[in-house]
C-alpha cells in the first residue's frame, strides 16, 4: 500500500438534482458508501469525508471540485477516492471497490 492515507469524498447538496428524484440523496449515499466500504475492507482505516457543494468546501481542491458541480461539469453525488473520480449520479459500488482494490496494491 502506498504512504497516502485512503480518503473516500462524496459531493453533494441538501437538494436532490432534478434527475435524481427517485435516487437516495447525496447524504443517504455518503453513509451507505461509508458503511459498505466498512464492511468490504475492515482492515483499511479510512476517512470518509461528506462535502455539500453549497456550504462546506473546506481546501482548495473541494472549492474546485464544488464549483465544477455547480457550474455542471459533474452530477452529484460525486464521489472520489483520494481525489480521484470514481463515480457521478448513482454510483456503481463495484467501481469504488474496484479504486480501493488498485490503491491497496500500489
Amino acid at each position: 500500500m502506498d504512504n497516502q492515507a485512503l480518503t473516500l469524498t462524496v459531493f453533494g447538496a441538501e437538494e436532490k438534482c432534478a434527475s435524481c428524484v427517485h435516487l437516495p440523496s447525496a447524504k443517504e449515499t455518503f453513509e451507505w458508501l461509508e458503511a459498505a466500504i466498512s464492511r468490504k475492507f475492515p482492515d483499511i482505516p479510512f476517512t470518509a469525508v461528506y462535502v455539500d457543494i453549497e456550504t462546506s468546501a473546506m481546501n482548495a481542491w473541494q472549492k474546485k471540485m464544488a464549483e465544477a458541480i455547480q457550474d455542471e461539469e459533474y452530477f452529484y453525488p460525486l464521489v472520489t477516492v483520494n481525489e480521484h473520480i470514481v463515480a457521478e449520479g448513482n454510483p456503481n459500488l463495484k467501481l469504488v471497490f474496484a479504486e480501493i482494490e488498485k490503491w491497496k496494491k500500489s
